[in-house]
């Protein structure tokens, strides 16, 4: 199979339009949508694009999903974040945004999927690492760590997102592959990102008109939009070594 890989959609429809445009021309037999399609601005309007994709597509559940799950079901609203609550406060407005069918869709994501891939054999996605959508692996994280989180993985190959910047990782003839973001990237370029697998590996890059994007995200009233989700990926894009080093140490620290 060749399987075009997106990430971290997170509601930027003019980006996923950018995307599935371009992975139209290719001959690709199957689309991994491989988590946090949400939250983000265009919440239904995401949904429904990917919903539309049918069979040929299959979904992994991000963090970010499942917490807009949580929040629909919770009937978290806006006004019940505290002042200093910016991210809890924006899913809050994403979760009220999308209907029970919205709500059903998201629910049904899947933990991990698995794939064959042309000339790569079985390939497994999955959101942050294969046990867990909220651990994190990036261009850096040494070998001991990233080994802890595949154990127990059958396939040689695992791809991921969650860290928002697209990579290559070895480690004891295993192959970690980022996919970057399709709708958030931390990449040192404001562009949407994705994989295409099958028989190579392929890093792709979409540009798109990001000022019309900038002006229609902004638009939908989605609170502190720029600060959390526009400001380092579309306007001044962070560069991913130093998205890379602040994850790690995150995770350090973490652990």
């Amino acid at each position: 199979m060749r399987i075009a890989t997106l990430c971290d959609i997170h509601g930027n429809l003019p980006a996923l339009d950018a995307v599935l445009a371009e992975v139209e021309l290719l001959d690709v037999d199957a689309i991994v949508v491989g988590g946090d399609v949400v939250p983000g601005p265009f919440m239904a309007e995401t949904l429904d694009r990917l919903r539309a994709l049918g069979d040929r597509a299959r979904f992994v559940m991000g963090n970010g999903d499942r917490e807009v799950v949580e929040a629909f079901d919770a009937g978290l609203r806006p006004e019940d974040a505290g002042e200093d609550e910016r991210a809890r406060r924006f899913t809050a407005w994403c979760a009220g945004r999308i209907d029970r069918s919205h709500r059903d869709f998201l629910a049904a994501f899947e933990p991990v999927v698995s794939l064959p891939v042309d000339d790569l054999g079985p390939v497994l996605f999955c959101h942050g690492s294969p046990r867990s959508d909220m651990e994190i692996i990036t261009q850096v994280t040494p070998p001991e760590r990233l080994l802890a989180m595949l154990d127990g993985v059958a396939e040689a190959t695992v791809v991921c997102g969650h860290t928002h910047h697209q990579f290559a990782l070895g480690a004891d003839g295993r192959t970690v592959l980022n996919a970057g973001a399709v709708g958030m990237p931390y990449q040192g370029a404001a562009a949407a990102f994705w994989l295409l697998l099958g028989p190579d590996v392929q890093m792709r890059r979409t540009d798109y008109d990001i000022d019309g994007a900038l002006e229609a995200l902004r638009a939908t009233g989605a609170p502190d939009i720029d600060e959390i989700m526009l400001q380092e990926s579309l306007v001044d894009p962070a560069r991913a070594e130093d998205v890379a080093r602040f994850f790690e140490d995150m995770a350090t620290r973490a652990g």
